[in-house]
């Protein structure tokens, strides 16, 4: 299973967030230090809105914030959300579905418990999991992610 860019930008946005709680965060902040597009990430930004899970400051000193706490929001509710369909292969899609195999195959039977095992594991994390490391929340103001720093350098 591979997720869309637009799914992994959400996530992105929400650690991104969730890392930096003590300011408003800007949507070219976010998209300078992960290298992708203001546009793309605007609609990200436009659908976490609409979701309750980002709040966004209108004005000069505006940005965006989580409105909610980390461990309100859960993983697999964000990626079911944010991700078109979970076919893993032709055979799950009967209207489209040309295989030959089709009718005596089991592969669409593995797939489907497969996908629910990822699901279900993603179901167990909320945002405030992927933020921690060795049991403690990430601080901000120049923390590190993994290596990777959390604030763009100002």
């Amino acid at each position: 299973m591979r997720l869309t860019a637009y799914t992994d930008y959400t996530l992105r946005t929400l650690i991104y967030l969730a890392c930096n709680r003590d300011s408003l965060a800007t949507i070219q902040d976010i998209a300078e230090l992960h290298g992708v597009s203001k546009n793309h990430l605007m609609k990200v930004v436009h659908q976490l809105g609409m979701s309750g899970m980002v709040e966004t400051v209108r004005g000069r000193n505006g940005g965006l914030r989580l409105k909610r706490e980390p461990g309100e929001i859960n993983i697999g509710q964000v990626v079911r959300a944010t991700e078109t369909d979970f076919d893993m292969a032709e055979c799950f899609n009967r209207e489209t579905n040309t295989c030959v195999y089709a009718p005596a195959c089991m592969l669409k039977s593995v797939l489907n418990t497969a996908t629910k095992a990822y699901l279900a594991t993603l179901d167990g994390v909320t945002l405030e999991d992927l933020i921690k490391k060795d049991g403690k929340a990430q601080k901000t103001g120049g923390a590190a992610l993994g290596g990777v720093p959390i604030v763009k350098a100002k």
